[in-house]
């Protein structure tokens, strides 16, 4: 038995980047920031961020990029995969959590011209539909990453 689940709460890096696949399909692409703090032997306060690669499919990418953007506080949960591409003879990997749900956490920053984001700390979870968390069918003129 194994099990691949990650749990993230944080704050965005960057704003999404939302695309389409070939087939119509939305995927989003973002980063988020999880920070630790506390005080070492000396007193001293330290702080360390650990910034995690994100991607999401179909309507859940639709309301991440909708909703969210750079600082906006975010809980996500998904599954890590990791992807590889050829780049001029070279492999490159990329690993990233491939969210499968998220909520808004109330900590986030409205996105200018949108007045339905929520304020509070109630559960608006997204899950994608069957299917749409697939690299299938994503244009090949692009390169990647994303």
């Amino acid at each position: 038995m194994s099990v691949n689940k990650v749990i993230l709460m944080g704050n965005l890096g960057r704003d999404p980047e939302l695309r389409k696949t070939n087939g119509g399909t939305s995927v989003v692409n973002f980063s988020v920031a999880c920070s630790e703090k506390w005080t070492d032997k000396q007193g001293q306060k330290q702080e360390k961020t650990e910034w995690v690669n994100c991607l999401a499919w179909g309507k859940t990418a639709d309301n991440i990029s909708k909703f969210f953007t750079k600082g906006s506080e975010i809980y996500v949960e998904g599954k890590l995969e990791t992807r590889s591409w050829d780049d001029n003879g070279a492999t490159k990997y990329k690993t990233e959590v491939n969210v499968q749900e998220f909520q808004f956490t109330g900590g986030s920053t409205r996105k200018q011209g949108e007045n339905q984001q929520p304020n509070n700390q109630q559960d608006y979870s997204f899950q994608p539909q069957q299917n749409q968390n697939s690299f299938e069918g994503f244009p090949s003129d692009e390169k990647l990453p994303f």
